[in-house]
C-alpha cells in the first residue's frame, strides 16, 4: 500500500504543470510572446506620428532628469528648470535649421545641375551604363508606342515638384516637435512623480528600494552617456567644419552641422557623409585630388574620434555590438524613417544600461555589448549618490 504511495508521490513533480518547459516559456508561450512582438511592431509602424514624437520624448526626459534634479538642489523649482531646459533644446534646433535652411534649399533646387555635372565628370566610368541605359530607354519608348511627349512632361514635373515635396511635410514635423517638447515639458516638471508611483506599486521595501535604486543609476548613466556624446560631436564638428574650411570649401558651416548630426548615426552617418561630400567635391573641384580633400578630413577626424576620443571619455563599458547596430539602425530606419536612424542607437543603449542592472536580463547586456567590454575597464561611475556595493543587482 505504501509503495505504490511513494511511486505516485514521485511521478507528481512529472506531470506538473510547473515542468521546466512551462517554467522558462513553453511552446504556447513562444508563439504568444511571437505574436505579442508582431503585433507591437504593427502598432509601431501604424502609429508612428504618435509614437515616435512619445519615445523622444521619454529619451529627452531621461537626459535631462539630472540636471533638472540638480536645478532643484539649488532651489529652481521643476517647472522653471524643465520649461528652461527644453527652450535651450527648441533654441539649439532653431540655429541648426537656420543654417541649414538656406544651403540645403539651394542644393535641392540646382539637384538637377549638380546630376548633369556628376555625371558629365565621371564620364570615363559611364560608359558601360550609358549603353544600358540607352538600351532601356528603347525598350520603353517601343512599347510605350509615341507617348514620348508625355514621358517629357513628367521628368518636367518631377523636377519642378522636388522642392515642393520636401517642404510639404514641414508643418506636419513641426507638429511632431511640439508635442516632443510638450511632452518632455510635463514628464519634467512632474519631479519624482514617477518614482513615487514606482514605490508605491512595489510589493515589499526591498522591491521598492531596489527599483529606485535601478532607475536613478540608469537615468544617470544614460544621461551622462548621451550628454557627452552630444559634446563629442559637437567638436566633431567643429572640427571637420575648421578642416573644410582651411581648404577652400564652400559652407563650411553647414558641413560642420552635418557631420555632428549624422554622427549620431553610427556607421551608416559616416558613409553617408563621405558619398555627398564625394560627390559634392567632384563638382566644386576640378582636380580629384582637391575633390577627395574633404573625405578625406573627414574620414581622419572621425578615426581620431571613434578610436580616441569616445573611448577615452565615455568609457568602453557602453560600447555596444556593431552587428547589433547595423541591425538596429536598419530596423528603426525601416520602421520610422530618417527619425528612426537617430534613435536606433540610444533605444539599444537605454536597454544595454538597463540590462547591465537587472540580473535576469543579463544575457540580454551580454549580448549587447562589444566583445572587449566585459573586462570592466573604462567603466563609467556610478551616481555619487548610490555606492559601489549596490551598483547591480542581485
Amino acid at each position: 500500500m505504501n509503495m505504490p504511495q511513494s511511486e505516485a508521490a514521485a511521478e507528481a513533480p512529472v506531470e506538473s504543470p510547473f515542468a521546466p518547459e512551462t517554467r522558462f516559456g513553453g511552446g504556447n508561450h513562444r508563439l504568444l510572446l511571437g505574436i505579442f512582438l508582431i503585433l507591437l511592431v504593427t502598432a509601431l509602424y501604424l502609429a508612428r506620428d504618435i509614437a515616435l514624437p512619445v519615445a523622444i520624448a521619454f529619451l529627452l526626459a531621461i537626459v535631462l532628469s539630472p540636471l533638472v534634479r540638480i536645478l532643484r538642489g539649488w532651489g529652481i523649482p521643476e517647472a522653471i528648470s524643465a520649461i528652461a531646459l527644453v527652450g535651450g533644446v527648441i533654441f539649439a534646433i532653431a540655429i541648426g535649421g537656420y543654417f541649414l535652411s538656406s544651403p540645403v534649399r539651394s542644393w535641392i533646387e540646382d539637384a538637377p545641375r549638380i546630376s548633369r555635372e556628376i555625371q558629365d565628370k565621371l564620364v570615363v566610368f559611364r560608359g558601360p551604363a550609358e549603353t544600358i541605359a540607352e538600351a532601356s530607354q528603347t525598350v520603353e519608348a517601343i512599347a510605350a508606342g509615341g507617348a514620348a511627349g508625355e514621358g517629357v512632361q513628367r521628368v518636367e514635373l518631377s523636377d519642378s515638384g522636388i522642392l515642393g515635396r520636401v517642404f510639404e511635410g514641414v508643418p506636419a514635423s513641426l507638429a511632431k516637435i511640439a508635442l516632443t517638447m510638450i511632452l518632455v515639458v510635463f514628464i519634467l516638471a512632474s519631479g519624482d512623480l514617477f518614482y513615487e508611483k514606482l514605490v508605491r506599486v512595489m510589493p515589499t521595501m526591498s522591491d521598492k528600494k531596489r527599483a529606485v535604486r535601478i532607475f536613478r543609476e540608469v537615468e544617470f548613466e544614460v544621461s551622462r552617456y548621451f550628454l557627452t556624446v552630444a559634446m563629442i560631436n559637437t567638436g566633431f564638428g567643429l572640427a571637420v567644419g575648421t578642416g573644410l574650411a582651411l581648404v577652400g570649401w564652400a559652407t563650411p558651416v553647414v558641413w560642420g552641422l552635418a557631420a555632428a548630426l549624422l554622427n549620431f548615426i553610427p556607421y551608416v552617418g559616416g558613409l553617408v557623409a563621405v558619398v555627398i561630400m564625394a560627390l559634392v567635391g567632384i563638382v566644386a573641384f576640378d582636380s580629384v585630388g582637391f575633390a577627395l580633400l574633404g573625405p578625406a578630413i573627414y574620414i581622419a577626424c572621425n578615426v581620431i574620434e571613434s578610436n580616441f576620443v569616445t573611448p577615452l571619455i565615455v568609457g568602453r563599458r557602453l560600447e555596444l555590438n556593431p552587428v547589433v547596430i547595423v541591425l538596429a539602425v536598419t530596423f528603426w530606419g525601416w520602421l520610422w524613417g530618417i527619425a528612426g536612424l537617430l534613435v536606433a542607437v540610444p533605444f539599444l543603449v537605454v536597454v544595454k544600461v538597463f540590462a547591465d542592472h537587472v540580473e535576469g536580463m543579463a544575457p540580454v547586456g551580454e549580448f549587447l555589448a562589444a566583445r572587449h567590454s566585459s573586462n570592466g575597464n573604462g567603466d563609467q561611475p556610478v551616481p555619487p549618490t548610490v555606492s559601489p556595493s549596490t551598483s547591480s543587482v542581485g
